[in-house]
């Protein structure tokens, strides 16, 4: 049985006895916070020996989500088997993220200004063989929930397809409740009741940042909501990790 090297176990996983799971980090909007959560969350479940990973199997307007990922990803976490060699659980960029476009628009049309296709059981096989790998894998997707990815495919044909369990992201500002139920109203009822909201908190908080988990309880079963603090300007996932509350977040997340 490999052993699991991790460096800080504060909150230990019994890893022997989690099921495998793929979680779909999805969002409100471009730009809501789902790279900086997807990113957080894989290095904490490392940091606690679980071997996890992310993709971002799309992109458009750059690598630079899966590029953090990456970064996230590489070298942190071994697994050591003593009648072998230590493996590296790492990804290659081109696995976390096989299909990227110039264009800063929807994958679809940018994928469709190069001539290209990318179709739902393409997503889904790669998904699928890299989940062989891991314990639990996060998947994030591009833009919001229903965002064109593909020719005949978006987010939430995914998490459907996966039976994946949906996280969503959002700015935690005025407008946001609406967004937020209007997400979850798009996801088939047996998913949306074991999706999770997370609040990603701006540096300039609005009146509506002090109340919206509180409206949003009104709607959504009990530990279902979160919040995350500001994490900087300039973001850092090792610094934000030693937050304990931070981590306390993300382990009530998985």
């Amino acid at each position: 049985m490999p052993v699991l090297v991790a460096r800080r176990n504060d909150l230990r996983f019994d890893v022997a006895r989690m099921k495998p799971k793929i979680i779909f980090i999805t969002g409100t909007d471009t730009g809501a916070g789902k790279t900086v959560l997807t990113t957080l969350l894989v290095g904490y479940l490392r940091d606690c020996a679980v071997n996890a990973a992310a993709l971002k199997p799309v992109c458009s307007g750059g690598r630079g989500d899966a590029q953090r990922l990456f970064e996230a990803m590489n070298g942190a976490f071994e697994v050591q088997n003593p009648k072998s060699k230590a493996q590296s659980l790492a990804l290659s960029l081109d696995e976390i993220n096989p299909w990227h476009f110039r264009a800063p628009v929807a994958p679809l049309p940018a994928a469709r200004r190069e001539n290209r296709k990318i179709k739902l059981t393409q997503a889904l096989a790669h998904i699928r063989e890299t989940q062989k790998r891991f314990k639990i894998l996060l998947v994030e997707g591009a833009g919001g929930l229903l965002s064109p990815l593909g020719e005949d495919f978006n987010s939430r044909d995914l998490i459907l397809a996966l039976r994946a369990i949906p996280i969503v992201v959002a700015q935690n500002k005025i407008g946001a409740v609406s967004q937020i139920l209007l997400t979850l109203e798009a996801i088939p009822k047996n998913l949306r009741d074991k999706a999770r909201v997370v609040l990603m908190s701006p540096r300039k908080r609005d009146a509506a940042t002090k109340t919206n988990a509180k409206l949003l309880a009104e709607f959504r079963p009990e530990g279902k909501i979160f919040t995350l603090p500001w994490l900087g300007k300039q973001f850092s996932a090792a610094g934000a990790l030693k937050n304990p509350r931070v981590r306390r977040t993300l382990r009530a997340l998985v």
